[in-house]
């Protein structure tokens, strides 16, 4: 089979281009037909950039966002809502995206589907794309006959986490470039600024104070090894990075992330509001309760929170209830888990978690509102130190020079 690049026209009259997969021309422009789209040039693609193509895909480049998934999963909403067929409503979703990694994953759950598999086992074929849960949720669906009501779920639920992202980096990268600015002038001020310091400071001889004794020290060691200093740091960035790549590292990490003053809350806070909307969600679509755990500890990007949950799991196959089973994990604060188990009592445990999931998600919106006023003092107690160090180190032996002419005089 060959890859043919072309251009068309949807149903709406919009300009279409990408490419395809097939055995000739007139295969792609019947194809091409099925799904809505009026073809006007079909050619042979070249080979050069589909190869450096599919190679940067295969390393993991180019796969789609949060937002492609977003708008693929609201289309394929209005698909099934509106009854077109779905064969035909995926080769024109295929014909109109622009990720090439979400279209080639389109076409081989075309093919899959045309094989005679379902729809949930052809999203399962893509897993670096579609996520365990996103796959659950359609197999819900699909055996429910509630298709439609899954993708508007799966929309809102990866609509929802992407804001919650969104804000979470956003609130994040202010204290993260007052560090590195930081960081950067302490590096200027001891490669540069000491040096010229240094031989008016040694006139003390032994009378130099320790801050300035320890600032000059480590100015003359990164000057004369500022090699080693660069291998050193690379050396550790790729021990830790290689750490962080173990599962006993990367557990350790971030079960540290989630002790971490201020951030290491707000950390918690989103974890517990995608938790349980995620249950919500899961639970409302008629999935099984030990399914849905064990789907969502492989969905929480945390590795302390999934060995939680895989501990909620265990014990909920035991025949505990979640509130209980819950209590033993420490996962949730005294209020929710008696929401838990009101709404196991009741039967209204997804609308509960529903409403754990927004309590925690305006938390998080409190906490990422204030975020800015509760790290501004951690901030410039840590600046104010720095900056202390540095005025002790320069004007300490300057003070001195001085009370030595004072008193020659």
């Amino acid at each position: 089979m060959k890859r043919y690049s072309y251009t068309g026209r949807s149903a709406q009259g919009e300009a279409v281009a990408g490419s395809m997969e097939a055995e000739s021309p007139d295969s792609v422009a019947a194809r091409l037909a099925q799904g809505g789209i009026t073809p006007i040039d079909i050619a042979v693609g070249r080979a050069g950039p589909t190869d450096l193509g599919e190679l940067s895909r295969r390393l993991g480049f180019g796969k789609p966002n949060t937002a492609d998934l977003i708008l693929f999963t609201r289309q394929m909403y209005t698909i099934t809502k509106s009854g077109i067929p779905l064969m035909r409503g995926l080769r024109g979703l295929s014909a109109s995206t622009h990720n090439a990694c979400l279209r080639e994953a389109l076409e081989d759950m075309i093919e899959s589907l045309e094989s005679g598999h379902d729809l949930s086992s052809s999203f399962a074929r893509a897993p670096g794309i579609f996520s365990q849960l996103y796959v659950g949720l359609v197999a819900v669906g699909e055996a429910t006959g509630t298709l439609e009501n899954s993708f508007l779920r799966l929309g809102q639920h990866l609509a929802q986490q992407q804001d919650i992202d969104d804000r979470v980096r956003s609130a994040l990268r202010y204290p993260a470039i007052v560090m590195l600015v930081i960081a950067a002038a302490i590096a200027v001020l001891t490669m540069f600024v000491i040096p010229k310091f240094a031989p008016l400071f040694r006139m003390l001889g032994n009378q130099i104070p320790w801050p300035t004794r320890v600032i000059i020290g480590a100015s003359d060691f990164a000057q004369h090894n500022w090699q080693q200093c660069i291998v050193a740091v690379a050396l550790g960035v790729l021990g830790v990075n290689r750490l962080l790549h173990t599962e006993r590292g990367r557990a350790l990490w971030h079960r540290l992330k989630l002790r971490i003053p201020v951030v290491g809350t707000l950390l918690h806070q989103s974890i517990l509001a995608r938790v349980t909307r995620t249950l919500s969600v899961s639970l409302s679509a008629g999935m099984p309760m030990l399914q849905t755990l064990a789907t969502l500890a492989r969905s929480t990007g945390n590795d302390y929170m999934t060995e939680v949950i895989h501990r909620l799991r265990d014990a909920v196959e035991r025949g505990e209830p979640l509130a209980r089973a819950a209590t033993v994990a420490g996962m949730f604060p005294p209020l929710v888990l008696q929401m838990i188990a009101v709404g196991e009592e009741t039967g209204a445990l997804p609308e509960l978690l529903d409403e754990v999931a927004g309590f925690y998600e305006r938390e998080v919106n409190y906490t990422l509102k204030n975020l800015s006023a509760a790290i501004e003092p951690i901030l410039i107690i840590f600046v104010g130190f720095m900056v202390l160090i540095l005025a002790l180190g320069v004007f300490l032996p300057m003070w001195d020079m001085i009370a030595k002419v004072g008193s020659g005089h």
